[in-house]
């Protein structure tokens, strides 16, 4: 099985993705590569670890000509939630499971030179930028996909009952933002991916980053063998943690999310100590790797954007990240797919545009994918 597959507990898994599968929309960097995504760290990786200090000013150009945007607002139009009035903000993190060029070769996947979404996490960031929600949405997720134009000026007809991550191969980027806001009724003030091959050099920039396994994992898919211990994962082995599935919990997509969202607070305690920022050599080769990974939209499009937007994400430290995943559960009639609990996810949403915490309750009695404690900071 390759990792485009998504299964529930026990139940072999199918496409990933709903649909004839196509580029998606937008204006995409120069093919040097497919975009793909990282599951995870887009946010960490490119707007805490890129440019969240000073002294940059004298590469400004060369960075700045390295990154991608997008220009969503001008897709989506006016007919969108309220921006918040509260000081908070709320960014799309996205990946795509596409294969090309740098990427094919990191393992799993399609190599078709299509484009589907992978991950997304919505990450609301609280006023006063010292703590932050992050809420996970698998993308095995049944909904219905509003009509939608793509940043090529392409519309694209509502569907009921696909697959969430459908929205990107449909309709590219603006489509997903579309998608999420009519799903949660909050505004996307930003929105943010990463590929594959981006994320592994980041890593390896970084000198890795350490994780302590509670069980050992064994995915031939993701192509990762780890014993139950402390380990430093370098790139290869970072996005294979991110990846897996198979090799441990119940093989669902839940699972891998639980992984990944343990990897991010891993990433963010060696951000710190690594000394990024107080290291200018250090700091430029990791903004010059991963703006070259990033695209944007277009409000983040510049380095002086990622700056200014940047700069108050430093003081967020794990322990100030609560991480959720949406509330769902297993559709009784395909177990390989998920179905909103939209009384819970109700008050996910709502916290979220009252710049709340996330209520306990909301997260009860939700679909897991067991793989919880498993990966966690030593």
């Amino acid at each position: 099985m390759t990792a485009e597959s998504t299964p529930g507990p026990g139940i072999p898994g199918e496409s990933a993705a709903e649909g004839p599968r196509r580029r998606a929309g937008g204006k995409r960097r120069k093919p040097r590569g497919k975009r793909s995504g990282v599951k995870i760290a887009a946010w960490t990786a490119a707007a805490v670890v890129v440019l969240g200090g000073t002294g940059l000013g004298y590469v400004y150009f060369k960075l700045n000509g390295n990154i991608s945007s997008v220009d969503i607002d001008q897709a989506l139009g006016t007919d969108r939630p309220d921006k918040a009035d509260n000081g908070s903000e709320n960014i799309l993190v996205l990946g795509s499971d596409t294969r090309a060029g740098g990427n094919k070769d990191l393992g799993g996947g399609s190599d078709d030179g299509s484009a589907r979404s992978d991950t997304a996490m919505i990450v609301h960031v609280h006023e006063g930028h010292k703590k932050a929600s992050v809420v996970s949405l698998p993308r095995d997720t049944l909904i219905d996909r509003p009509e939608c134009t793509d940043t090529d000026g392409g519309t694209h007809p509502a569907a009921r009952n696909v697959m969430f991550n459908s929205a990107y191969s449909t309709g590219g980027a603006a489509c997903a933002v579309k998608t999420v806001e009519e799903i949660t009724d909050l505004r996307m003030d930003h929105y943010l991916e990463v590929d594959f091959s981006g994320f592994q050099k980041l890593i390896d920039e970084l000198g890795g980053v350490e994780i302590t396994t509670s069980k050992p994992i064994d995915d031939p898919d993701s192509h990762l063998k780890l014993d139950a211990g402390t380990h430093r994962l370098d790139g290869e082995q970072a996005l294979g943690l991110v990846r897996t599935r198979h090799g441990v919990g119940d093989g669902s997509d839940l699972g891998r999310i639980q992984l990944q969202q343990a990897f991010i607070k891993a990433l963010v305690k060696q951000v710190k100590e690594v000394g990024v920022f107080t290291n200018p050599k250090k700091l430029y080769d990791l903004a010059d790797t991963a703006t070259k990974a990033v695209t944007t939209d277009s409000g983040l499009g510049s380095v002086n954007s990622l700056m200014s937007f940047a700069g108050g994400l430093k003081g967020i430290s794990p322990a100030d990240m609560h991480m959720v995943t949406m509330p769902v559960q297993y559709d009784p009639a395909n177990p390989n797919r998920v179905l909103v609990q939209k009384d819970k996810a109700r008050l996910v949403w709502d916290a979220l545009k009252d710049d709340r915490a996330i209520p306990e309750a909301a997260t009860e009695d939700s679909a897991t994918g067991e793989a919880k404690d498993v990966v966690s900071a030593p």
